[in-house]
This record gives C-alpha cells, structure tokens and sequence, in this order.
C-alpha cells in the first residue's frame, strides 16, 4: 500500500516559454474560468423582474455594498473599492470550494521511474501555494498603502510611522511600521496555513477511514474556507478604513 504523500510545494506540470506551469497556477486559471462563466451566464439574462439567481446575486452585493458605505463612511469610497473587495472574496472561497471537486487531487501523471516514481496531481488547491497566497497580500497590501497616500497626502500618511516629536510618539511609529509589513505575512500565512492544514486532514483521513469521517469533515473545510474567504476581504476592507483616517 502506498504511503501518505504530502507536497508544501506546488508540483510543476509543465513549461511554456521556460515558464514553469504549476498545478496550483492551472487550478487558479480553472477557478477563474468558472467565475468567468458564471458572471457571464448571470450577466447576460439581467431582467427588471429578477428570478431567483438574479435575486440572490443582487442581494449578496447591495449587502456588501451597504456594510462597505457603513464602515468606511463614504458612499464614494465603498463604490471604488466594492469591485476589489468582492473579487478576493469570491475568487478565495470559490477556490477553496472547488478543492472538494472530484478528479482535483486524484487525477494527475507519474513521473520518475522504478523507486523515484512520483504521483503529480495535474490540479490542487490554489490557496495551498504560498505564492498565491502571497500575491494575494501583495495586492492588498499595496492597495491599502497607495490608498492611504491618496486619501490623507504622503507626508500625513507616513507621519504615521515617521515621529520624533517625542520619544514615545517615535516608539509608537516604530511599531506601527513593523505592524504594516506584517500584514504581508499575517495575510498570506494565514490563508495559506489554514488551507493547507485542511488539506493534510482530509487526506490523513480518508487514508485511515475513508468511508467514515471524510464526508463531515470536508463539509467543516468548506465552511473554514468560507470564513477564511470573508476574513481576508474584510481585513482588507478594515486596512483600508485606517489608512484614509488622518492620524491623531
């Protein structure tokens, strides 16, 4: 019986261009290709008597179109970010909803021969590449950084961490500097760690009981990645709240 295989890498797939072609990079393009048919299938049947798909997509937005106006206290605001805001939530939690899609983990090729053959599913679950992940925080993190330039003026913004009008006040910026580049990691860690642990408890799982608990338990995963998905768009969201505010 084969053993328990466990990647923290991506596995490439192939190369185009001297390009490496991961599972993970074809598993995002899958993800947005089904967000894509989706948004065009909704799109093109918009009624001024809605049915029920047209309701439910219109609701799921005026709600998050609404808490986004509250929170950041400007209608303007909400409108510029809603596309960014809703985008990560919708393409996070429909990756990690596709995870639980048969063939995703278990269709793939060997390579190798003799000892050194290797299984190499040809798609897994985006949010399990840190790279993914991280370029998940890179754009947050820049948009909440040149927003906050944007809103209050650099040198106001960077008065934020940049104060020597007392030794404390200086302390304090310190702090908040290394707070904002932790960002980077909080976002992407987090997202990716979790994710990732799932994963790895399914797969020990149904290696060990594979007609009792893999069933329940990823129906919790797709809950967690539904919480994950909210998580990371909302702290984006409140970043972006703290970096219009002018600093007192």
């Amino acid at each position: 019986m084969d053993g328990i295989h466990i990647a923290l890498s991506a596995e490439k797939i192939t190369e185009i261009f001297g390009v490496p072609i991961t599972n993970t990079l074809l598993m995002s393009f899958v993800v947005f290709g089904i967000l894509l048919l989706i948004a065009f299938f909704v799109g093109r049947n918009l009624k001024i008597v809605p049915g029920r798909v047209q309701v439910l997509f219109e609701m799921l937005f005026s709600y998050v179109l609404s808490y986004m106006e509250e929170t950041l206290e400007s209608k303007k605001l909400a409108k510029r970010f809603f596309p960014l805001v809703l985008t990560i939530f919708l393409f996070v939690f429909a990756a990690n909803l596709v995870e639980f899609t048969p063939g995703v983990g278990s269709v793939g090729f060997y390579f190798g021969a003799g000892e050194h053959k290797e299984f190499v599913p040809l798609l897994r679950s985006m949010n399990t590449d840190l790279n993914v992940t991280l370029a998940f925080a890179i754009i947050s993190f820049l948009t909440i950084e040149i927003t906050g330039v944007a809103a209050i003026g650099f040198l106001k913004y960077f008065s934020k961490f940049v104060n020597f009008k007392s030794v404390l006040g200086f302390l304090i910026g310190v702090i908040e500097l290394f707070s904002e580049i932790a960002r980077l990691i909080a976002f992407s860690f987090r997202l990716f760690g979790n994710i990732f642990a799932g994963e790895v408890l399914i797969l020990v799982i149904t290696f060990f009981a594979p007609f009792v608990l893999p069933v329940p338990l990823m129906a919790f995963e797709v809950f967690v990645g539904f919480i994950q998905a909210a998580i990371f768009a909302l702290l984006t969201l409140f970043f972006i709240k703290i970096a219009v505010t002018k600093p007192h």
